[in-house]
């Protein structure tokens, strides 16, 4: 049996000392019963919303399903505690007419028929510190690391068609299965997926890239035929084979993008779904050679970044998600050689951006991961080591360690474009290798130009 801490005790004590039940419900008893952080403290009760802020006057109410959100400080300062406890009255939903949001609620007099509308049996646990409420076992379920729809499963997903991704999601969080009856009514149900609001659709997507087991979640989504509908771009590219003559892949291209999703060492959710669609424009650029069989991909990333800027504005992703995403498949196919010079790599710098240098670098090793080789090479290695070396020198010249004033100081003019040609001269000499970035020397190289014959 599961305990809680003395102030979820103290807060359920306020319901039952004034006659009404409470119990702690869904995520948080799931993780709980698993030993994993809560983040979300719902709580349901067959007190009404008004019965509610009468114990609780901070608390607010706003919304047509009677959930009462209630701040909660515990502790002392410094290790002073907050909370946001959500509690919700026991209710009944029916007449979902557009596969998101009920028409018509009801409060119900028990937690079973709270439960009862639940959508996984992981979620539709209760428990009020002394039982626990069990219908439809869900406990059971957690121990076989099964999802599994509570009652029906086409109801539910009628209901509520974000439970076709949100089932997805917790089996690629949690990592576990979904049970053979619900995986196939996701399948017969996932047009219904254009239902819901591309934000929504975004947030699920998102979550699943970022979770412990993101390429499985992946997967998921493309067995159940839901990718074919939120990322067709992906979709088409598991008909796309790469295996050839003097080509090292041995995935096709939407097998290969999981892989490489599966091995990205970053757990920042856009670098992870830049790795997942770096590829994608090879579904268009794909050609094959009729006598050697050589299949090539001449300018994919061109037309990838094309595709993901599109992919960007239909997930309705941030201005600066979308900025990163496009960088990174932008510029994901750059050249690692022993023989590159300084001026590549810091064009390569430039391109990228220093902000996601390190997102680029994780994308390349999933990438190299992703197509059956090693996470690195002796190459490789000496290439992020002349990125680090690189940037110790300036990038701009703003970054001399002189500026306009000392240039019209030394040369005896006013602000002109003048200033701009000879600072730019200077910085060429320098990204060169012809002078230090030292003040010193760059005030006397100034000096000398100055007072050069014929200047």
């Amino acid at each position: 049996m599961i305990s809680l801490s003395e102030d979820i005790k103290k807060f359920m004590a306020v319901f039952e000392k004034k006659g009404f039940q409470i119990y702690l419900v869904g995520g948080a008893v799931r993780n709980l019963l698993l030993k994993k952080e809560i983040t979300n403290w719902d709580f349901t009760t067959d007190a009404t919303p008004e019965e509610m802020l009468k114990m609780f006057p901070d608390g607010f109410y706003n919304n047509v399903y009677g959930t009462v959100t209630v701040p909660v400080e515990t502790g002392h300062a410094p290790s002073l505690h907050k909370y946001i406890f959500e509690i919700t009255p026991f209710r009944k939903e029916s007449d979902f007419d557009d596969n998101r949001h009920p028409m018509k609620i009801e409060w119900a007099k028990t937690v079973e028929e709270d439960l009862a509308r639940r959508d996984f049996t992981i979620n539709a646990i209760a428990f009020n510190g002394k039982r626990m409420v069990d219908p439809y076992s869900g406990q059971k379920h957690l121990k076989e690391k099964v999802i599994v729809a509570v009652g029906d499963p086409n109801k539910r997903f009628q209901e509520d068609a974000l439970r076709l991704m949100r089932g997805v999601r917790l089996a690629a969080q949690l990592g576990f299965l979904i049970d053979e009856k619900t995986r196939v009514s996701i399948q017969q149900n996932s047009f219904l997926i254009k239902n819901i609001s591309w934000e929504r659709i975004r947030d699920e997507l998102l979550k699943i890239v970022e979770s412990d087991h993101p390429g499985e979640g992946i997967l998921f989504l493309h067995s159940a035929g839901l990718l074919n509908y939120i990322l067709p771009e992906l979709e088409i590219c598991f008909s796309i084979p790469q295996k050839s003559p003097k080509r090292h892949h041995i995935y096709d291209v939407g097998t290969h993008c999981v892989e490489a999703l599966k091995h990205c060492p970053s757990k920042d959710p856009i670098t992870r779904l830049a790795t997942l669609l770096h590829d994608i424009g090879k579904a268009k650029t794909f050609w094959k050679d009729k006598e050697t069989e050589l299949i090539t991909f001449h300018n994919h990333e061109v037309v990838g970044t094309i595709q993901v800027t599109e992919i960007a504005k239909r997930l309705k992703l941030s201005k600066s998600q979308s900025e990163k995403l496009i960088r990174l498949v932008q510029f994901h196919q750059f050249t690692v050689s022993e023989e590159i010079t300084d001026k590549a790599v810091r064009r390569f710098i430039r391109e990228v951006g220093k902000e996601y240098l390190q997102d680029m670098l994780d994308l390349r090793t999933a990438d190299r991961i992703g197509s059956g080789a090693t996470p690195t090479s002796w190459r490789y290695e000496l290439f992020k080591k002349r990125v680090i070396e690189v940037q110790k020198e300036p990038f701009k010249v703003s970054d001399l360690k002189v500026d306009g004033h000392d240039v019209m100081e030394i040369f005896n003019i006013k602000p002109s474009r003048q200033i701009g040609d000879i600072l730019d001269k200077l910085f060429n000499e320098v990204i060169e290798g012809k002078l230090k970035n030292d003040r010193e020397v760059l005030l006397a190289q100034l000096s000398s130009l100055a007072h050069a014959p014929g200047k």
